[in-house]
């Protein structure tokens, strides 16, 4: 996979996700369908962990870290949106730096063994992003809805 098509994804993935997330606003922060739930703000920093996860674990000589509770807790002490699409907007920062600083040998090699995606290449993590972002962007949109809003479509703008 070339080093633009992986741009590309990542661009792609980040614009679908912030249209589609777009209707949220700061007052939204706190919502959540049912108490013990991620709020908004919750959700999207969980997609923003995830997204340096993804990253990080693809280049760390152990794998991915499979600490889900200190991710879990990263995720819940985020309390306002804007901090939260902040983290997002680093995070893809990140993910681009990470793109342009290997090679593309190196997003071809393996990923660690382990019990994710271990031995397939490690560009395959942006399928992955996509695909976990898509879930929970989805998610928003239900959020989205339950607070009586229309959510925009993701794929552009109509």
């Amino acid at each position: 996979m070339t080093k633009a098509a992986l741009l590309g994804q990542l661009a792609q993935m980040k614009d679908f996700f912030d249209r589609s997330t777009r209707a949220l606003e700061e007052a939204d922060s706190g919502f959540a369908p049912k108490e013990g739930m991620f709020t908004a703000a919750q959700v999207v920093a969980h997609v923003a962990h995830t997204v340096d996860w993804f990253v990080q674990g693809a280049f760390a000589a152990g794998g991915f870290d499979m600490d889900f509770e200190a991710m879990d807790k990263a995720a819940r002490a985020v309390t306002s949106l804007g901090d939260a699409r902040e983290w997002m907007e680093q995070a893809c920062i990140r993910t681009k730096a990470a793109i342009e600083a290997n090679s593309e040998q190196a997003w071809a090699e393996p990923l660690p063994p382990g019990p994710v995606m271990g031995g397939h290449p490690r560009f395959v993590i942006f399928g992955a992003m996509m695909e976990h972002t898509a879930h929970h962007r989805g998610a928003l949109t239900v959020y989205t809805r339950l607070l009586g809003k229309v959510p925009p479509m993701p794929y552009g703008d109509m």
